[in-house]
């Protein structure tokens, strides 16, 4: 080559250009001011509105009524390897993780009440259990809270994490969910043997892995989710960024459906499957006595608290498993929580021209996006269709017919 020549590297041949010449990860901000367009006045509130409504709906999706497991065991699995320190997430991946982790355990019990939850942490090539398998967020969240004052040390082991989330979920009765989330930074895996025994255990178990890595794809988290998860392949994914990454454990709050083999297998029998029947107290509460009492479930003295209906023990929180005779000890509140994932909420169609004010809340529709129920045809804003498809599950209008019907 002449030393008058420009050498020019060939990204084009690397794919790292579009068919115009530019790099693709340019495309993403091309002109991001088109975007926001003036309406007819010259005002910039229908745009800026708009791109706010669409944020707000993200996480709003078509979901069918399926099968689905309401009463959940899920293992936490959290990666606090050296790869954890990396600072692509602000301020470091593990603490971002943790913050991450305290923001999802608040909703999972939200939305599934009568669930169980533990966490696993991998350090220094072992698996430590940080908090056992228990139906009390608070105890988690606290949890938590200690283990953001650790520090990230060591390799990650993915076998030892999955051994014991297998022994933990082997003692949970065959009508829950078996689960394990799994929270993954590292790019290898110190294992003490081959992790394929692990992998077979995790099948006979029916124990269903999901995880989210924060570094690239690594070719056995996909062969563990895959033959976990009867070869579905939406059990693996990769989070871009900080938001990207909540997102993703957010979609773990929905109950997975049951296992299609399970659902083969009762198809196949000549008699219909029997269905299971679960013992579950709903104890009396007792707010104020005149003196203090033992708790069950700390050893503590206290003046209220609820009382099992079958042994006659005294517990602080619901829901809970009885620490005396083991029986579930719930409300009625929380079986409708966990109700509402079986026939869920369908999304409201998005229109405008509707000039009244929103069914819901009565806002104005000026200059909002508006969304029609599909079946009462009611108008709602932004702020109501996002209250009724993550916390009511309900449409009012919907609500408000059925009411009228039954008057």
């Amino acid at each position: 080559m002449d030393s008058d020549d420009e050498y020019v590297p060939n990204t084009r041949a690397r794919g790292l250009t579009n068919a115009e010449g530019a790099y693709r990860w340019e495309d993403e901000y091309h002109r991001s001011w088109d975007v926001v367009q003036e309406d007819s006045g010259g005002s910039l509130a229908p745009a800026v509105n708009g791109i706010i409504d669409t944020a707000k709906r993200r996480k709003i999706k078509p979901m069918a009524p399926v099968h689905r497991g309401i009463i959940r065991n899920l293992v936490l699995v959290l990666d606090a390897s050296l790869a954890m320190s990396d600072t692509d997430m602000r301020p470091t991946r593990f603490y971002s993780m943790i913050s991450s982790a305290s923001v999802f355990v608040t909703d999972f019990f939200s939305q599934n009440p009568i669930s169980q939850l533990a966490i696993v942490v991998l350090r220094d090539g072992l698996a430590v259990l940080t908090s056992k398998l228990d139906g009390n967020p608070q105890t988690h969240l606290d949890n938590l809270a200690q283990l953001r004052k650790s520090q990230v040390s060591g390799q990650a082991s993915l076998q030892n994490g999955l051994e014991l989330a297998n022994v933990l979920l082997s003692q949970t009765p065959q009508y829950n969910t078996r689960e394990v989330l799994l929270v993954f930074g590292a790019l290898m895996s110190n294992d003490p043997k081959p992790i394929s025994q692990t992998i077979h255990k995790l099948v006979e178990n029916k124990v269903r892995v999901k995880i989210i890595g924060l570094a690239a794809e690594v070719a056995i988290c996909r062969q563990i989710c895959t033959q976990t998860n009867m070869g579905e392949s939406n059990s693996y994914f990769i989070a871009l960024n900080e938001q990207h990454f909540q997102t993703l454990l957010s979609d773990s709050l929905t109950p997975i459906p049951v296992l299609k083999e399970r659902e083969s297998a009762a198809k196949s029998t000549d008699s219909a499957e029997p269905a299971t029947a679960v013992r579950m107290g709903f104890p009396k509460r007792q707010l104020h006595s005149m003196s203090a009492s033992l708790c069950a479930c700390h050893q503590t003295l206290t003046k209220q608290g609820f009382f099992c209906p079958q042994c006659k023990a005294k517990v602080c929180t619901l829901p809970m498993t009885c620490p005396v005779c083991a029986l579930t000890l719930i409300m009625s509140t929380h079986l409708a929580r966990g109700y509402h994932h079986l026939f869920p909420l369908q999304p409201f169609n998005q229109t405008q021209g509707y000039k009244n004010p929103c069914f819901g809340c009565s806002v104005s529709l000026a200059n909002r996006s508006q969304f029609e129920c599909p079946k009462c045809h009611n108008i709602f804003c932004v702020d109501c269709d996002v209250f009724f498809h993550e916390n009511l599950h309900n449409c009012a209008g919907c609500e408000v017919q059925n009411t009228d019907v039954q008057v």
